[in-house]
């Protein structure tokens, strides 16, 4: 059930006050954060959900935060292993974006996956927190997933079709024009960079009509490379990057097999978390 809160301002000129105290972050790697690097806790991430979690604790004491994202995971797997630990710990604002790892598999059905969804989020609104859905982004100008660009898209149909049912709110990064960008991913074209996580945090701080302090200006970058350049990078990436992820489908691995939620349970978001950390550093599983 959405809700669209009214706000009062506190005197602190950064603080804002909003309906929610509870939230908890549902999903894969884009919820857990990769691509982002957390600079207070080596080989871990903050993510836009944690940055988002960050503005909404400023003038909010009483507010906690939980990431129960796991990278890697399914859209059964979050269901199975994610929806009723959720629904355990009674939060007033979940944001799920669950589906994306499945449409990137061969045969990887949109259809069938918004069934899932469906089903999820009928179990998740009758909690009666407000509900916070993504779209996919615009991946036309990303190398081999462009590919699958009209399954995304119906995908993202489906999302707002769900959302509509439920009253929930949609995030909508394939509005975000700025993700066709390269600095907004990070090297492993999967992911998206430190700023790109940003972007998308103020994004949703926006859908959920919060005011917020995150700095979302974006210099242009000019593409100087060389086609030949260019191709010799395509070509590390393929290397670097893109067989390894292919290597763990065809052996039914999982760059999360083995990792935890890195927030399980709800607490107040440490203030010395600096807001505005956009380390150059990317790094992905």
């Amino acid at each position: 059930m959405a809700i669209s809160p009214s706000f009062e301002t506190p005197d602190s000129e950064n603080s804002t006050v909003h309906p929610w105290r509870r939230y908890v972050a549902v999903g894969d790697s884009f919820t857990e954060g990769v691509g982002d690097p957390d600079p207070l806790a080596p080989q871990s991430f903050r993510g836009w959900a944690d940055r988002l979690a960050q503005e909404l604790s400023r003038g909010v004491p009483d507010f906690a935060y939980a990431n129960l994202a796991i990278r890697g995971r399914l859209i059964a797997q979050i269901i199975e292993e994610q929806v009723q630990p959720t629904i355990d710990l009674k939060p007033d604002l979940i944001s799920i974006c669950a589906g994306g790892n499945d449409v990137l598999r061969p045969g990887g059905d949109p259809d069938k996956i918004a069934d899932q969804l469906d089903s999820t989020i009928s179990r998740l609104n009758s909690t009666g927190a407000t509900i916070l859905l993504f779209t996919g982004p615009d991946i036309r100008d990303t190398p081999v997933l462009g590919s699958i660009r009209g399954r995304v898209a119906i995908y993202n149909e489906n999302v707002r079709t769900v959302a509509a049912r439920y009253d929930a709110i949609v995030a909508d990064m394939w509005a975000l024009r700025e993700l066709h960008q390269p600095v907004m991913w990070s090297a492993d074209r999967l992911h998206f960079s430190p700023l790109g996580h940003q972007r998308i945090a103020a994004m949703a701080l926006d859908a959920l009509n919060v005011p917020h302090t995150l700095d979302t200006r974006i210099d242009a970058v000019e593409d100087t490379r060389s086609w030949k350049e260019a191709r010799i990078e395509d070509l590390h990436w393929a290397r670097e990057h893109l067989a390894p992820w292919v290597l763990r489908r065809l052996r039914h691995q999982s760059s999360g097999d083995g990792i935890t939620a890195k927030r399980p349970t709800p607490t107040p978001f440490a203030e010395s978390t600096p807001n505005d950390s956009l380390g150059a550093g990317d790094s992905a599983p």
